[in-house]
């Protein structure tokens, strides 16, 4: 197959069983929407539209870079995604299933007085029906392909989930008609079931067909706009990506879709041509850096939220309460943090855990590389430093920063997958005796238009004993540093008066004397059958 730029190819991806091949629908058709009327596969639901809900659960497989890598299953990545704000071509090269591959999975051979195969339930699927997981059955294929997941993951490791890790898992799934138990215990109950597992052998072959058949270079893929015609384009190395950003400054830049593929479901938007990074290994790369300054955790700006966080909390444990209420775990295997970063919303959870750690972004145009301090890369509301033919290519965070006492606080009406009132992310070093505030970091969304350090506030602080007296003087600093607004999701008055509770919180866990455990502030502590540490399940 020609690889050159203007030759218009089909996505390629493997379903039910084979290798499709999709042309002629426009770049920025959902997963969804073609599984429902193109394919006829009218079991994956439609219901919020915007990735909150998860009646579109679906799981996505990939080629695993290493097989022996915690999470790969058989060669295969596995991982929900929300089928409503993927677009069709997202998926060229990888697998798509969906709760009509249980039922095959289960499919007995024909009797000799039957036509057709003998159909029973997949152990997901008995174990809701034996717990009463389902009432109106609307959501259940949802829930289905989240425990589906689950299921295989821990299948592979010979392990299998905690009631708290099933809630996790779920969390992205968030209409539960018949409660929260029942559906727990199905989680539980799938697993005294007799096995059946994925074949990936089939699919792992397809794939691989694929990679090889020219499916490993980058897509241009088109399709027909009334008389334009849209590129959805997908740059395999990051020289190519740097190449098209250049000569075509004005596309649409697409990483996870969690927030670009809102733009179209629910304001109609008209993307034109799309860039889509996510095949870009190289933007993916999360690694230890040796540098002069100590060494720094580089996050490329395509690794997943959920990636980007595991890094994160396996350097820094206290963020894990941030990580597992960032949106749910489909959002975060699609969405991306340096997406997260880009997006400029002043409410976004990542940018205040990661000004708190004095993280710099770098930026590219064509070969051209450059660095900042986060802070500065925010101009105003949904305004930001980037110039034309420029990208978000990585984050650095000093390994140093880390080395500071950490907390991030996210407040919002809902515990799971909600959007924040406000979040906050801080990082205190106290001197050698422990008595003075040698270095502070405070950081918070949703008080002003954009993420933003409370100087003022920081000011009130540094030099100072670390004691409660300091700690009013700071908290009356940050009306200074912001004049919030009211919106639907809290008042004005209420984000100041919470953001100034959280640095006493902060100074409750910091304390010299009789700081208070990270137990003793974290929900997980009151919650039945949960606790403090979740044992990571990659890609449930």
């Amino acid at each position: 197959m020609s690889t050159e730029r203007n030759t218009i190819q089909p996505v390629r991806f493997f379903h039910r069983g084979k290798i499709v091949d999709v042309s002629g629908v426009h770049p920025t058709r959902s997963v969804l929407d073609w599984l429902r009327e193109d394919a006829h596969c009218t079991g994956t639901k439609e219901g919020c539209n915007e990735g909150d809900c998860g009646a579109c659960t679906v799981v996505i497989g990939e080629l695993a870079t290493d097989a022996d890598a915690p999470g790969a299953i058989g060669g295969l990545q596995l991982q929900t995604v929300n089928a409503c704000i993927q677009f069709l071509p997202t998926l060229h090269g990888k697998a798509l299933f969906t709760v009509e591959d249980l039922k095959a999975q289960c499919a007995a051979p024909p009797s000799p007085d039957k036509k057709h195969p003998v159909h029973t339930l997949h152990p997901v699927q008995q174990a809701m029906v034996d717990c009463h997981g389902s009432q109106c059955g609307f959501c259940t294929p949802g829930f289905v392909m989240s425990l589906w997941s689950t299921y295989e993951h821990h299948q592979a490791e010979g392990t299998q989930p905690t009631r708290q890790q099933l809630a996790d898992d779920l969390s992205g799934n968030l209409c539960r008609c018949t409660g929260y138990r029942p559906i727990l215990d199905a989680g539980q109950r799938m697993f005294d079931l007799p096995s059946v597992r994925l074949d990936t052998k089939p699919v792992v072959a397809a794939l691989t067909a694929l990679q090889n058949d020219g499916q490993d270079q980058d897509l241009n893929y088109a399709a027909p706009l009334g008389a334009r015609i849209d590129h959805f384009h997908a740059p395999r190395t990051i020289a190519q990506l740097a190449a098209l950003r250049e000569q075509k400054p004005r596309a649409q830049l697409l990483a996870g879709s969690t927030d670009v593929g809102l733009w179209v479901n629910k304001q109609f938007r008209d993307l034109g041509d799309i860039i889509y990074v996510g095949d870009v290994a190289e933007m993916k790369t999360i690694e230890t850096r040796e540098n002069a300054q100590g060494g720094e955790l580089y996050i490329g700006a395509g690794a997943s939220l959920e990636a980007a966080f595991e890094a994160l909390v396996q350097r820094v444990p206290s963020l894990q309460d941030v990580w597992l209420r960032f949106a749910s775990p489909p959002i975060r295997h699609a969405g991306t943090m340096g997406g997260n970063v880009a997006n400029g919303s002043p409410i976004g959870d990542s940018p205040p855990v990661l000004m708190s750690l004095d993280t710099e972004i770098e930026l590219r145009r064509g070969d051209a590389v450059r660095r900042m301090p986060l802070p500065d890369f925010y101009i105003d509301y949904m305004k930001n430093q980037l110039q034309p033919g420029e990208f978000v290519q990585g984050l650095a965070i000093p390994l140093a920063a880390m080395r500071r006492q950490v907390r991030a606080y996210k407040i919002s009406k809902r515990f799971d997958c909600d959007i924040s009132a406000l979040c906050a992310g801080f990082a205190i070093e106290l001197d050698e005796g422990g008595d003075t505030v040698k270095a502070v970091r405070l950081a918070f969304g949703g008080m002003a238009a954009t993420v933003r350090r409370a100087a003022n506030a920081e000011a009130a602080l540094v030099g100072k004993p670390w004691t409660q007296s300091s700690v009013a003087t700071a908290k009356l600093a940050l009306a200074q540093d912001f004049k919030p607004l009211s919106d639907m999701r809290a008042s004005a008055d209420y984000r100041l008066q919470v953001a100034q509770n959280l640095i006493q919180r902060l100074w409750l866990e910091t304390r010299t004397e009789d700081a208070l455990s990270l137990e003793e502030t974290s929900v997980w502590s009151v919650m039945p059958h949960a606790s403090p540490a979740k044992a990571t399940v990659e890609g449930a």
